[in-house]
């Protein structure tokens, strides 16, 4: 019974980070080849045990033994998914079975293996893989939000902000967007090139030119991303980035590793300013929040920009889908890639995880599976409900932050108040936007952790109107 909870409570997960997807933030929900290809290892509901991360980390190989041994456990019977095919006999990682062979030579000069060398080995998967590129949905937050132009006023994501259209489209997208990207650190997380690149040559590739660099890189998210070249090893997962290990240290081991993978870059960042290296403004679980991190930048005196008509030092928040997500309770069942990636069986016999990456709002065999929890509730209108919601709340609160600036604007530039009382509301504004992007820029809309989108709007909107009060 207990594993059959873990596993239906995996599945609303998936449905509570589908949505997003579903809705307006379809790219990050999709935890991505991150998710996917650590699923070719099958990492069990309960964990992968803890992998010994050393540069590039590779989880240990016991984690991908332990996965075909505990394949028949309680825990991974509870991990059953459906066959693609209605009324097939479902599947479950049992019935996976997970390959030992020698690595694929690798035709690029770095040495990173591409999911079309992997193909022969793991023909499905790859070509799971490459139906990502079915996915082409994309919106304008600005115009969507029209607020944002104001509060965003003086940096990049004032003249372009749109989702992103997933792994498969990361390099021509970056490439595409009207933000300022002059030095290569903006590939960080766009293509695994990049990524080998950091790794052979240390942090000066940050600040490489970006076009000189971006027209070097040969692949989107692949199969390197989270396994390295190990994914022939029983599929071995592999944190690939060398900030998230600079930054946790020994408490890599912390996390599971199947969540790490997607974490490394569904997460809040920042670039440090001398090097533009790419850092995690965290070391643990305890110091991930909202509260916590903002904490670090302020001790740290970081700011992503400041803002001319307000001269507050701001933030701009990432998308930090792992921080959030760790902060919740789904994460005590759940995984990142029990949520996107279904068992499937083909044609021929061989069963796998799929890694075009799914909403379970849209299939019906993770829909069904949530009713061990939830019962008979409908999930689509349950978690579309928790969006709508959140939706409605971050244009209520984003609308009386945009106006809280123009406030503050009209003080700094016509001196109506002294440098002291500009600078106590500038740093009330600094931390109010905090507050709201945190949760705007979160790409499941409450879905991921509703509790915590709520207090940091809430939060937001307390330090908003002990800013108005300055010009009442």
């Amino acid at each position: 019974m207990q594993a059959g909870r873990l596993f239906f409570y995996k599945l609303l997960t998936d449905y509570l980070r589908v949505k997003s997807m579903y809705k307006r933030k379809i790219n990050i929900i999709i935890c991505g080849c991150a998710a996917g290809l650590a699923l070719i290892v099958g990492v069990a509901a309960t964990g992968c045990a803890k992998a010994e991360y050393s540069l590039p980390q590779e989880a240990p190989a016991e984690t991908a033994a332990a996965e075909t041994e505990t394949a028949g456990s309680g825990a991974a019977e509870a991990e059953t998914a459906g066959s693609a095919e209605a009324g097939a006999v479902s599947l479950t990682r049992a019935d996976i079975k997970y390959l030992n062979v020698e690595a694929p030579s690798a035709a690029s000069a770095d040495g990173v293996i591409t999911a079309a060398e992997w193909e022969a080995v793991y023909p499905e998967i790859a070509v799971s893989m490459g139906n990502n590129a079915e996915n082409e949905y994309h919106v304008s937050y600005l115009e969507e939000s029209p607020y944002l132009v104001n509060i965003y006023e003086g940096y990049g994501f004032a003249k372009d902000y749109e989702s992103a259209r997933g792994h498969s489209y990361t390099l021509d997208d970056v490439a595409a967007t009207a933000r300022p990207h002059p030095t290569a650190n903006c590939l960080t997380c766009k293509t695994p090139n990049f990524t080998k690149l950091v790794n052979d040559q240390g942090v000066g590739a940050y600040t490489m030119d970006f076009n000189e660099v971006h027209a070097q890189m040969q692949e989107t998210v692949s199969c390197y991303n989270c396994h390295a070249n190990e994914a022939g090893n029983g599929g071995q997962l592999v944190v690939t980035h060398s900030y998230v290990h600079e930054a946790l240290g020994d408490n890599v081991d912390t996390f599971d590793p199947s969540i790490m993978v997607c974490g490394q870059c569904h997460i809040e960042y920042y670039f440090v300013p001398e090097t533009k290296e790419a850092m995690m403004p965290y070391s643990s679980l305890e110091t991930m929040g909202p509260e916590a991190v903002y904490a670090y930048y302020q001790n740290i005196g970081f700011s992503d920009w400041t803002q001319e008509s307000t001269g507050a030092q701001m933030l701009k928040v990432q998308h930090p889908e792992f921080e959030t997500y760790m902060n919740g309770k789904h994460a005590k069942f759940l995984k990142c890639a029990d949520c996107h990636m279904p068992i499937e069986q083909s044609e021929s016999g061989t069963v796998y995880h799929s890694h075009k990456l799914q909403s379970p709002l849209e299939n019906e065999t993770l829909l069904e599976t949530c009713a061990a929890c939830h019962g008979d509730t409908d999930m689509v209108e349950f978690v579309h409900g928790i969006q709508d919601e959140i939706t409605a709340r971050e244009t209520e609160v984003g609308t009386k932050l945009s106006d809280f600036k123009d406030k503050l604007a009209e003080a700094n530039q016509s001196g109506s108040k002294s440098e002291d009382e500009l600078n106590e509301i500038r740093s009330i504004y600094r931390e109010a936007q905090w507050y709201f992007d945190y949760c705007y820029v979160e790409n499941s809309e409450g879905a991921h952790n509703s509790q915590l989108s709520r207090d940091c709007l809430d939060r937001s909107e307390e330090l908003i109107e002990s800013g108005m009060a300055y010009f009442a």
